[in-house]
């Protein structure tokens, strides 16, 4: 295939401002990477937090987009695992450096000298991008580009989120109703789990399509569930969810947050934690997370629901996400 010099791309210049179409050149890559041309990729809140300076470090000029999906046009030397036409994926942990004490104990989602796609190192909004070899990944038949596009971290830091609730549960609250938590419930109710969904207060439409999806309950994040819960997962950014989920628990229950940003937790009464209730943050995804969803989501099947815009549509895409006018998640299509 003949590559370009340059490409067309949605560019962060500053801190706050809205995303620019700009041409730029189509990046090199190194002896471990791969030159990836971009068909799709899912919007998500982490560009959100990232655009919205709540996470204060991005490498600037950035692209932004870590649920990318597109076809190989070009493998560096040292790359065993794909060649020129794979049909690949890349998440948002793009690098980890394999010698620090967290690499070395099997946490990599937590080493020291990672690079996160879309945020230290360009990511898909684009026509092209370039990604490490180790961070890329086969996508399952059965999705078309578009379709695989959330399965990359909706899909996979919600399939964390899910897995460190523990196995030894019945009733799961799923809070924030967003892209995670609808491929979660398909997962949950696939494994025999009965999902209570919570939305933003009299959001009906996001209900509607929780139980279109297997909850068993739908409700408003300010009222408590019919039962109580042996889990809760909470995706939305909001830390008053924390002592929400606490009273909505069941003894032992663990209360998983997702999200990379949270606004602040307030203060609550022990006796909420007490009995052995557990609150813990998910953190990034491991190989191992990845490899395992996307051979589990063509089973159960996993159906993501998406509005596709094209790439040049970044901005309105991120504003109505922002209000929370979406089911499922946006895509951005090439």
């Amino acid at each position: 295939m003949n590559i370009p010099g340059k490409m067309k791309a949605m560019v962060l210049e500053k801190k706050g401002e809205k995303l620019k179409e700009k041409e730029v050149a189509v990046p090199e890559i190194n002896d471990r990477q791969v030159l990836i041309k971009v068909s799709a990729c899912g919007v998500c809140h982490t560009d959100l937090h990232i655009i919205d300076q709540e996470l204060t470090e991005p490498k600037l000029p950035l692209i932004p987009g870590h649920e990318i999906v597109g076809h190989i046009v070009k493998a560096g030397a040292n790359v065993k695992k794909f060649k020129a036409g794979d049909r690949v994926g890349v998440p948002w942990l793009g690098y980890t450096c394999g010698y620090c004490k967290y690499c070395k104990r099997g946490q990599e989602n937590l080493c020291v000298n990672a690079l996160f796609t879309g945020y230290t190192i360009d990511g898909g909004y684009a026509e092209y991008t370039a990604a490490y070899e180790d961070y890329t990944f086969h996508i399952p038949e059965g999705y078309d580009d578009a379709e695989a596009a959330p399965l990359l971290c909706a899909g996979l830091i919600g399939y964390r989120t899910y897995r460190m609730a523990g196995e030894i549960f019945e009733n799961l609250g799923i809070y924030g109703f967003g892209a995670a938590a609808h491929i979660i419930a398909q997962i949950a109710v696939h494994d025999g789990k009965k999902v209570y969904a919570f939305t933003r207060p009299g959001d009906t439409e996001a209900q509607n399509f929780a139980k279109q999806l297997g909850a068993v309950w739908a409700g408003d994040s300010t009222n408590p569930p019919p039962v109580k819960l042996d889990a809760a997962l909470i995706f939305a950014p909001v830390g008053a969810l924390i002592p929400a989920a606490l009273k909505a628990s069941d003894k032992g229950a663990s209360i998983v947050s997702g999200g990379i940003h949270m606004s602040d937790i307030p203060s609550f009464p022990y006796n909420i934690l007490w009995e052995e209730r557990v609150i813990r943050s998910v953190a990034n995804l491991t190989r191992r997370d990845g490899e395992e969803l996307l051979k589990l989501a063509p089973e159960v099947p996993v159906q993501t629901e998406i509005t596709r815009l094209p790439m040049n549509k970044a901005n309105e895409a991120l504003d109505k996400l922002r209000d929370g006018k979406v089911d499922g998640a946006f895509v951005l299509v090439n």
